[in-house]
This record gives structure tokens, C-alpha cells and sequence, in this order.
């Protein structure tokens, strides 16, 4: 008789189960409701098949819909080497290469025969997608040898999967999943017991677009195939209603609406700013200055363009090159039809991001402990050679301005610093219109600087300093993420939640100990020595661009009266009241409210219209009524009723409503 398996369950007992019991024998044990409802099991803490055999002794937890991030991550997975199965019944010849989950769904990358795939395809795509799915075909798990894999593959005419599989380490486990006996893909897993596990009526087919092979310009071309899962089609239909709530709030949309900005193809990634654009971007700065001079920083100006070695000397030319724009430092041959660089040039680099700069400035002067902490900020213009394919709109951009800053200091005021940092974010946030955020600390990834026990000590005091805050709890959606710091430091992450519901990505505050060891930053301690001081690296908008075009979407163009561009136009119903119009534009002028007036020779109804499409906030309609009695009429954006007012009366209050909330009593 076999030695019987101990699997311990979460609420603390243990199971005696047979070699080669599976999660699925446990849950069928425990109950035949546990079994029917029980889609995946987290065995030691990894996530896996239900019918995965045990290996041996085990902590067992089993998964259910209720566990919604596993489910809709194995959901997701599903749909996608369904949609990979579906494409290659259909389309005979054509190739797979990957397809992962996304944040709402996924997507796969096909290699089509004979055409690119359109959006037209996609219902019938979506069709065999739920006949596989009816099927309810068993998704099975195989582990293969690499040379055995590499020759299934290449004998399929998969040259993608072939190349991809030739580049796994030998001795590698590989690891491979049936739909049934007919359709395989190679994959880690893990995935539902079967296919019809998942609800045929809670996916959709939403895009086709194109890509290149692992991401690459230079490698063919494949088709991109995008759908949304989820897990059932309540889910389905609320994320449709968002997605077309998003789609009327894009801020590209939104943006030529209100001629805020625009981009075009001389200029890839970076944005040309219309003045009512950078009116937002203006205020927004100016708000943003004062907040940093009221808590401590001082602003400073860095170089764009710095030479090679001082980024070989931070490690950021080792570790993020392929991201930065590399130019030769020599006068370009204008002479002859030679190469116009040559190969003896030195070379330097636009900016990516401004910490190694500011430790220059740090380093000039000899700096003790009673200058720490020193807290040094900038609107620091950078670049990043994203791929073209990446960018978009002002989210992702290849040029944009951080609202930057570094802050030099002690061990002992590390956790005060951090923690002062996230009170200053909270009250950014708020006055910006987001009372919901989460934080989450991003750890240690697989490749970085620094030892284990600096990263140990950073990470606790990064824990420590959100502990102090009261801010560590799941009400402020606390989180820590193994693998996602950056290769030079943990990271707190601040995500902020929109008006549909959306998170964004925005602030950070890292602890770095290693920039200013590479860059020999130091400072005279209280015991004569030279010590190195910890570099926190922190933002709060994140970048301009990026936050504003998160505005503009949030409130889809409704800005608080602060950020509008314009705060009001007067219009007129009659010419005789023109004169009387351009006395309440001057007044409003005179009280700093962004003024504009409309004395074109239209009915009032068709300007109000045209104003309220450019979500102008405040539009002051006046007559020959109005101008006898020093009224307006003020339209609020938005709302259907009028207030009659004394031209005194509304001056103060636009005025009053105008002022940005840290210049509010």
C-alpha cells in the first residue's frame, strides 16, 4: 500500500490522499458543492490546474469565482488559446506566436497565410471561439523535451514557436496544454479543467491591430487580435458601458474638441501644445511650484544632454540604453557623401530621466548632516525612445516633463521623509479630484544592484514609513508586488481611481542607496566621517502630459473652474449690448478670470451650444436688458437654469471660484 499525502487546508486541517490525488480529489472530498464550484488550487502558495497530481505533502488552498483576480486571470488565459484554437480552425496555415492576459482581457499574435485579419472577422472568430467552448473540451497538461518540441513545431510549419522554444534553456521543463486531443499550445499554464468552464456569453472580440514579432520593427509583421473576458456577462456588459463612457472621454477626442493640442508624424511622441492646452498645463505647474515651496524644495535646472560616461557610471547605460536617444558628440560631415557621423564619434545622451543630474548638484560643496535632508526638485524635460507602436496620445509619449524631485537625507529621516511625502501626495490628489487612490509596494526584481541586505532595509523602511501614515490597510488598497521595483530600489506606487472607475499609475517614491555609491555622493556626519545619504527618488503627478491627459479623461473636459482654459465667455443676444459685453470682459479680466467674449451676429442658442461643446464652464449671456440693468445672464455648464446677476455679484463670485484650493482660505 502507497504512502498516503498530508495536503493541510487552509483552516487548519489535513487530508489524507493517495499518490497522484489531484486539488480536485481534495474538493470532491470535502464536498460535492466545494467540487462543482472549485476552478484552480494555489498548492504552496503557486498557483495551478485543479488536475495537476500532487507531488507530495502540500498546503492546499483551492480556488473559486469568489477569488475574482486568480478566476478572471485563468478566465482570461483561457479565452486567449481559445481565440489561438478558434483562428487556426478557420484560417488553415496561419501561425501562432503568444497570447497573454491583459488588465481587462487579452489578446493573441497570429502570423496570418494569406491576409491580415480585419475587424470584419471577428463575429465569426467570436462564433468558433463559443462552439470550442460548448465542446467543453478538456485542457490538458503535458510536459515535453525541448528537441522534441522544437521538432512537433517545425514538422507544423510553426516557425514562431520553433524559434521560441529553440531559445528556452536545455533542460528546461517545458510545459504544454491540449484543448482536447485535436489543438495544442505551448504555455506554463495554469488553465481551467476545461473549456467549458468558462461562460460562452462573457467575452468579446473587441479589435484587430498590427504588431511586429517580439515587439520588433525589423521582424514580420503579425496580426493582433484583442478581446475583453470576464466571467460572467454581468461583468461583460458593465465593462462595455466603460469602455464606451471611455471612448466618449479620450482625451485625444476630447483634446481637438477643446483645441488643447495635437500630435503628428515629424515629431513621433511628443506633443505640440495649443495655448488653451497650455493654459492647464501652466496652472497646473504653477499650482504644483507652490505646493513644492511650501514643503521644503528647492527647484533646480539640469542639462538635457549628458556624456556617455556618466551614464555608464550610473548604470543606466547598462540597464536602460535601448530606452534612451544616443547622439554623437561631433559636428555632423556636411562636405562629402561619406557617412554623415563617423565611427571614431564619443557619445552622449538626451536625458531619460534627471536623478543622476541631481546628484552632480549634490556633490558640488561639501555637504554635512546638518544640511539633510535636502530636498531638490525640477520640471525636468526628459526623453525615452519608446517603440512607435507604444505611443499614445499624451499617455505615452517619447518627450515629457516630470514633476521630479530627489531628496537627499539620513537613515535616521528616512521613514519621516517618506512618510511626509505621502502626506504631501494626499493632498495633491485631492485637490486634484482623486479622493481614491491605492498604494502598493513594488519589491526587489530578478535583476538589480545593491545587496540582499539593502534591500531588505529598504524595503522595511518603505513598509515602516506607510505604517506611520496609518495607510498600510486595505481601505487604502495596500499591496505589495515581488519583482516590480526598479533595478535600483523598491517603490511605493500610487494608483489613482477615475470618474468610470479606471486606475492609473501615477506617483512614486523609491529609497536608493545605490546611485549615490556609483556617483560617490557623501556627506560629513556627526562623527567627522563620510557617509553616503539615502536618495529617495519621488513624483507625484508622475509626468505633465500623462497627468493631464488623466484629467482631461477623469473629467472629461469639465475641468474645476481653476484648470479650465476658459473660464468664461460673454456672449451677446443683441449688438446694441456689445459695448455693455466688452465692460464685463474687462471687469472679469481685471478679477484674473480667463475671459473670452462672443459678439458674433448668431442666435444666443446656437452660441451656447458651440460653447458648451468646448466645455466652457460659465457663459454669461447678456442684452439690451441686461446691459440697462448691469446684469447677466449666467449659464452654468451642464445645468438646463439661469442665474440672474448683478455684473459686482458675479465678478466676486467667479473670482472667489477661480482660485486654485491651496490659495483658498
Amino acid at each position: 500500500m502507497s504512502e498516503l499525502l498530508k495536503i493541510s487546508l487552509p483552516d487548519g486541517s489535513v487530508r489524507e490522499m493517495p499518490q497522484g490525488s489531484t486539488p480536485a480529489d481534495v474538493a470532491a472530498a470535502i464536498g460535492p458543492g466545494l467540487a462543482k464550484a472549485a476552478i484552480a488550487a494555489r498548492v504552496d502558495g503557486e498557483l495551478r490546474d485543479i488536475m495537476r497530481p500532487f507531488e507530495g505533502d502540500a498546503q492546499l488552498a483551492l480556488v473559486t469565482a469568489r477569488d475574482e483576480a486568480d478566476a478572471l486571470e485563468l478566465a482570461r488565459h483561457d479565452f486567449a488559446h481559445i481565440l489561438a484554437e478558434a483562428v487556426q480552425s478557420l484560417f488553415p496555415g496561419t501561425q501562432i506566436t503568444f497570447g497573454p492576459s491583459t488588465d481587462d482581457g487579452f489578446y493573441y499574435d497570429f502570423a496570418p497565410k494569406e491576409r491580415p485579419f480585419t475587424d470584419e472577422d471577428l463575429p465569426v472568430i467570436e462564433a468558433e471561439m463559443r462552439r470550442i467552448i460548448a465542446a467543453n473540451k478538456p485542457l490538458r497538461r503535458e510536459v515535453w523535451e525541448r528537441d522534441a518540441l522544437i521538432a512537433r513545431w517545425t514538422e507544423q510549419g510553426e516557425t514562431f514557436k520553433a524559434e521560441w522554444a529553440a531559445e528556452l534553456p536545455q533542460g528546461d521543463e517545458i510545459t504544454v496544454y491540449w484543448s482536447g486531443d485535436e489543438w495544442m499550445d505551448m504555455c506554463r499554464g495554469p488553465h481551467l479543467a476545461s473549456t467549458g468552464r468558462l461562460d460562452p456569453a462573457a467575452f468579446k472580440l473587441t479589435r484587430v491591430s498590427g504588431a511586429y514579432w517580439r515587439g520588433d520593427q525589423r521582424n514580420p509583421q503579425l496580426s493582433r487580435i484583442y478581446g475583453t473576458g470576464w466571467l460572467n456577462k454581468k461583468q461583460l456588459d458593465a465593462h462595455l458601458v466603460r469602455l464606451e463612457e471611455a471612448a466618449k472621454r479620450d482625451h485625444r477626442k476630447i483634446g481637438a474638441e477643446m483645441d488643447l493640442f495635437h500630435l503628428q508624424a515629424e515629431a513621433h511622441g511628443s506633443v505640440f501644445w495649443h495655448p488653451r492646452g497650455f493654459v492647464i498645463y501652466r496652472a497646473l505647474e504653477a499650482y504644483m511650484r507652490r505646493r513644492l515651496d511650501a514643503a521644503g524644495y528647492l527647484e533646480v535646472k539640469t542639462p538635457q544632454v549628458m556624456d556617455a560616461r556618466q551614464w555608464e557610471q550610473s548604470g543606466h547605460w547598462g540597464k536602460y540604453r535601448e530606452n534612451m536617444f544616443v547622439i554623437p558628440d561631433e559636428v555632423p560631415n556636411t562636405e562629402d557623401e561619406g557617412p554623415v557621423v563617423s565611427n571614431d564619434a564619443a557619445w552622449m545622451a538626451l536625458k531619460p530621466m534627471n536623478c543622476p543630474a541631481h546628484v552632480l548638484i549634490f556633490r558640488q560643496g561639501i555637504k554635512s548632516y546638518r544640511d539633510l535632508p535636502l530636498r531638490l526638485a525640477e520640471m525636468g524635460c526628459c526623453h525615452r525612445n519608446e517603440p512607435h507602436g507604444a505611443l499614445h496620445g499624451l499617455m505615452r509619449v517619447r518627450q515629457f516633463t516630470q514633476d521630479d524631485a530627489h531628496i537627499f537625507c539620513r537613515e535616521d529621516q528616512l521613514v519621516q521623509e517618506i512618510s511626509q511625502f505621502c502626506d504631501l501626495l494626499d493632498v495633491v490628489y485631492k485637490d486634484l479630484g482623486f479622493g481614491d487612490y491605492a498604494i502598493k509596494l513594488a519589491l526587489r526584481p530578478e535583476k538589480r544592484f545593491g545587496t540582499d541586505e539593502m534591500w531588505d532595509w529598504s524595503e522595511q523602511s518603505m513598509r515602516d514609513a506607510v505604517a506611520a501614515t496609518g495607510r498600510n490597510t486595505q481601505d487604502w488598497g495596500w499591496e505589495e508586488l515581488p519583482g516590480e521595483g526598479a533595478f535600483y530600489a523598491p517603490k511605493l506606487e500610487f494608483h489613482l481611481t477615475d470618474a468610470i472607475g479606471r486606475t492609473w499609475q501615477v506617483g512614486t517614491i523609491q529609497t536608493d542607496t545605490v546611485l549615490p555609491e556609483r556617483l560617490d555622493a557623501s556627506y560629513i556626519a556627526e562623527d567627522g566621517n563620510r557617509h553616503r545619504p539615502i536618495m529617495l527618488h519621488r513624483a507625484i503627478l508622475g509626468s505633465y502630459e500623462r497627468f493631464i491627459g488623466i484629467l482631461i479623461e477623469h473629467y472629461a473636459g469639465k475641468f474645476p473652474l481653476w484648470l479650465a482654459p476658459v473660464q468664461a465667455v460673454v456672449a451677446t443676444i443683441v449688438s446694441d449690448a456689445d459695448d455693455y459685453a466688452r465692460e464685463v470682459v474687462a471687469a472679469l479680466q481685471a478679477a484674473g478670470i480667463r475671459v473670452e467674449e462672443d459678439l458674433r451676429n448668431e442666435k444666443i442658442n446656437y452660441k451656447v451650444r458651440e460653447h458648451s461643446v468646448g466645455r466652457v464652464p460659465n457663459i454669461l449671456v447678456v442684452g439690451k436688458q441686461e446691459a440697462e440693468k448691469r446684469t447677466v445672464a449666467l449659464r452654468r455648464l451642464g445645468e438646463q437654469q439661469q442665474q440672474f446677476l448683478s455684473l459686482d455679484e458675479v465678478v466676486a463670485m467667479l473670482k472667489s471660484e477661480a482660485l486654485p484650493p491651496d490659495l483658498k482660505g
